[in-house]
């Protein structure tokens, strides 16, 4: 599967641009179209999500970006079940079964040593993650992915607390990008974009001068060696998982800062931001969503378990999650400072249920759990269609970031740049 497969027929054009369509967009994010839109690129954390962000871009009518980890999609199957190839044929089949015309771009994010949960309880040495994120990349490739996030900002052998040097980052990145390069050419893939940095904040990239530092290195080596320049850069913009707000000063610096390299600010954890509509202001180019997809979707579940227990209706579902998220031990990821060590019942109720949310997406293909999904569905069928009662509820969310990025109709204003 090439990169263009998923590209509409009148986009199809641009698979072999510099960059690919991905290029040819950010191009016109730096210029014509410059500080009035932002790609949204959703996390395909389950069957849920992915279905409902395609039949979001088509009821928009605009491009769409997937940015799967290898926590959710790697060659071992990883928390989704899928691998890239499996992830690339169902989002083929769903395009078709949808008659969707829109772009859709599949994308590596945080691709790099140690960026994998496995690994880093596993404590696997440098070349073993290493030898293994590779692998992954090419897998990705041959799937036909048009966006690659090359994020080697995690070393686990230096001391805790250790940013990871300037000079590594920039050496790990360039071996990365190099044999993704080396890899494609030799597969005569089409051109393919690339994504670098970090918004994490141990991977030691917050001070505006280190990420002033990194570009210059980073550029320096790429031209040096012949290889392509990033058409994105992540940067902390001051979101997290568990706030509300970004810096929007902050992000018009790393604007001005990256816009001098040929690139567009990426935003990671857009998830639950409030003001949305100051995205495409701040010049960001992109913004990734997904823990916060996968709690949209199990308060779509938790509405369907009220809606049993009002009818009187046997279900687990509610119960069969939440022992399954603690068993999984992957809530522990996002405690707090204070809250580490602490069991999970020992937390606040209402710390309990947002890491029974959030960690939801861990445990969608866990067996109890699609059992007790499947329960519940059954016994409301009479009465309403639960599968496609969850995929309104995410799809209402992602309708609302189309909406503030100025995506609406966005597929019909690119057709103006087409080359003829």
């Amino acid at each position: 599967m090439q990169a263009h497969v998923l590209l509409a027929p009148s986009f199809e054009q641009l698979a072999d641009h510099r960059h690919g369509f991905v290029g040819w967009l950010v191009d016109l994010l730096r210029g014509p179209l410059a500080y009035r839109h932002t790609l949204l690129a959703v996390c395909p954390n389950s069957e849920a999500v992915t279905r409902a962000a395609l039949e979001a871009a088509r009821e928009a009518n605009a491009p769409l970006f997937f940015a799967a980890t290898l926590n959710q999609v790697d060659l071992d199957g990883g928390y989704t079940g899928w691998t890239p190839a499996t992830l690339a044929r169902f989002v083929a089949d769903e395009r078709i079964r949808l008659g969707l015309r829109a772009p859709v771009v599949l994308g590596l994010d945080h691709g790099g040593p140690w960026k994998k949960d496995w690994h880093v309880r596993n404590r696997l040495p440098y070349e073993a993650t290493l030898q293994a994120v590779l692998r992954a990349i090419e897998a990705c490739l041959d799937a036909g992915y048009g966006l690659l996030h090359l994020d080697p900002t995690v070393d686990l052998e230096l001391p805790p607390g250790t940013p990871v040097p300037i000079p590594r980052i920039v050496e790990r990145t360039v071996a990365l990008l190099q044999h993704a390069e080396t890899y494609r050419q030799q597969r005569r893939l089409p051109p393919v974009a690339y994504e670098v940095g970090t918004e994490e904040v141990g991977g030691g990239l917050q001070a505006e001068a280190r990420m002033a530092e990194f570009l210059d290195r980073l550029w320096t080596v790429l031209d040096r060696e012949g290889l392509p320049r990033p058409v994105f850069v992540v940067g902390d913009i001051g979101t997290r998982l568990d706030t509300h707000t970004f810096d929007f000063e902050r992000a018009r610096r790393l604007d001005a800062l990256v816009r001098r390299y040929g690139a567009l600010i990426k935003g990671h954890y857009t998830d639950g931001v409030d003001r949305l509509d100051l995205y495409p202001q701040a010049g960001i180019g992109g913004a990734n969503v997904g823990p916060g997809l996968a709690a949209i979707e199990f308060e779509a579940l938790e509405a369907l378990v009220a809606e049993a227990h009002r009818r009187k209706l046997p279900v687990t579902f509610d119960r069969t999650i939440r022992q399954a998220v603690i068993e999984s031990g992957r809530w522990q990821k996002w405690l707090r400072p204070e809250e580490k060590g602490r069991p999970f019942e020992a937390l606040p109720p209402e710390r309990q249920r947002w890491l029974v949310a959030t960690g939801s997406r861990y445990v969608w293909t866990h067996p109890a759990v699609r059992q007790a999904r499947h329960q519940l569905y059954q016994v409301l069928a009479p009465w309403l269609d639960a599968d496609a009662f969850v995929r309104a509820r995410i799809k209402a969310r992602l309708m609302d970031y189309f909406r503030a990025f100025n995506l609406i109709g966005f597929n019909e204003r690119l057709q103006a740049f087409l080359p003829n």
